[in-house]
């Protein structure tokens, strides 16, 4: 069964700060994973729109944990595509991919010492399980086949142009480096390569 679109209606957003969007938000039927993804359109319609893959952070983008940088990273997003004209694909990926206890229980061994993705590998996780296939499915089928990607998170280029997408530009996001989550900033760039560049390191 081929991916493709099961709903589409318009949402009006509201962010604390009071910044507000319009969504047309897409459902799928025929993704890969089974998961129920999103698509959040914003902006006028661009030849190559601006796309942010982002994945479910509920501690981050519900609640405004600061052990992590989601919260912003997804506010940030949609503004940027609003104006740009794209998708924000919201992931049902919590935790890199290990789900919201195991999350809480990595942020539990991190209290110890350990970084994000040693906690993960003491979990019996690997360090990063998302997968995008389901993400690439949604692109193709809303006609996104060539795109600007708005990410620091070097495998997210790499895996969505594996999987048939084209990458025009990646543009990286802003950086939202505090006390709370230097340690785990540092660890994606020692880890993973993201392109953050942190004034609280060292």
């Amino acid at each position: 069964m081929s991916a493709a679109i099961r709903t589409s209606v318009t949402v009006p957003l509201r962010f604390p700060d009071g910044f507000e969007a319009v969504a047309r938000v897409t459902t799928f039927t025929g993704l890969a994973d089974g998961k129920e993804h999103l698509a959040l359109a914003f902006g006028p319609a661009a030849e190559t729109p601006l796309v942010r893959l982002h994945s479910e952070c509920l501690t981050g983008d519900v609640f405004g944990s600061q052990r992590c940088d989601c919260g912003p990273q997804l506010r940030e997003a949609v503004e940027r595509i609003s104006v740009a004209g794209g998708y924000l694909l919201y992931l049902r990926q919590e935790g890199r991919g290990i789900g919201l206890y195991a999350k809480l229980d990595a942020y539990a061994l991190q209290d110890t010492g350990l970084d994000t993705y040693a906690a993960n590998r003491a979990l019996g996780h690997l360090d990063d399980e998302r997968d995008y296939s389901a993400a690439a499915q949604m692109l193709t089928v809303l006609g996104a086949t060539s795109i600007d990607l708005l990410t620091n998170n070097p495998d997210k280029p790499a895996q969505i142009g594996r999987l048939g997408i084209s990458v025009r530009e990646v543009l990286p996001t802003g950086v939202y480096a505090s006390a709370a989550n230097v340690r785990y900033l540092q660890a994606k760039v020692e880890h993973t390569g993201h392109t953050i560049t942190l004034p609280l390191a060292g």
